[in-house]
């Protein structure tokens, strides 16, 4: 998938091709976004963008996401691209781009910003797993390698079995916000052959030695990504695990 084990995580309104090559002699993957690509939830990153928070709304996501794996070309490192959408033409333009450029589309079943909720996008995919099953079949048919960002801790939301839904729909990835549960990586890895990145809370060697230890085969980091020093911290702690 990629190599070194470690990836940048999409923060929303932050994670481009700029912040990715910051990182990028310590990093194997990056997802940039998230980026939200259809009617729906970009009227509801402009209302999050109206109570102060950071989101990319370029006038055409489509271009958007093209131009920025364009700058990735000659990047070593493989990137991705975060998305929310809540229907499935712009996606089958998002992943024909991902495709375009050997990188990633990640289906967004994470965000739990209430406004993209109520879009039936971001968390709200956890709880309706035939539209999310039926996201990630429309995104392997354009040729993309397909990752599934979920948390941890959703009321009623069984991880290990969407994560094998979502294997036998064409996910080859997995992306899990572990929380406050991070043995629940365990319980996801155990039930897939997916690509499993484990995400939350990586700042020292101990805590990418018990992902590891779980059974993730990479790590990702989030707000750390700001700093490519601490980066470079959990890169070393990841190039340590596999020697």
């Amino acid at each position: 998938m990629f190599a070194p084990r470690l990836a940048l995580a999409s923060l929303s309104g932050e994670s481009d091709a700029e912040w990715a090559n910051a990182s990028v002699q310590h990093a194997g993957g990056a997802f940039l976004g998230g980026i939200a690509i259809d009617g729906p939830t970009r009227e509801a990153a402009r209302e999050m963008v109206d109570r102060d928070r950071v989101e990319f709304l370029p006038e055409d996501p489509v271009a958007w996401v093209d131009d920025q794996l364009a700058d990735l070309d000659e990047a070593f490192l493989r990137p991705g691209v975060n998305v929310r959408t809540t229907t499935l033409d712009p996606l089958r333009e998002v992943a024909g781009v991902c495709a375009d450029h050997d990188a990633l589309v990640e289906l967004n079943a994470h965000c739990r910003q209430d406004e993209m909720c109520a879009t039936g996008a971001g968390e709200a995919l956890l709880r309706d797993t035939d539209r999310l099953c039926e996201q990630v079949r429309t995104a392997s048919e354009r040729g993309a390698p397909v990752s599934v960002k979920v948390r941890a801790e959703v009321d009623g939301v069984h991880l290990q079995v969407l994560a094998q839904a979502l294997e036998r729909a064409g996910a080859d990835a997995i992306h899990v916000d572990a929380m406050d549960s991070r043995r629940v990586v365990r319980d996801v890895a155990d039930a897939t052959d997916c690509f499993v990145v484990a995400n939350n809370g990586i700042r020292t060697r101990e805590d990418v030695f018990e992902y590891f230890s779980y059974g993730a085969d990479a790590v990702s980091v989030g707000r750390p990504s700001r700093d490519p020093e601490r980066v470079r911290a959990v890169y070393a702690a990841v190039k340590e695990w596999f020697l």
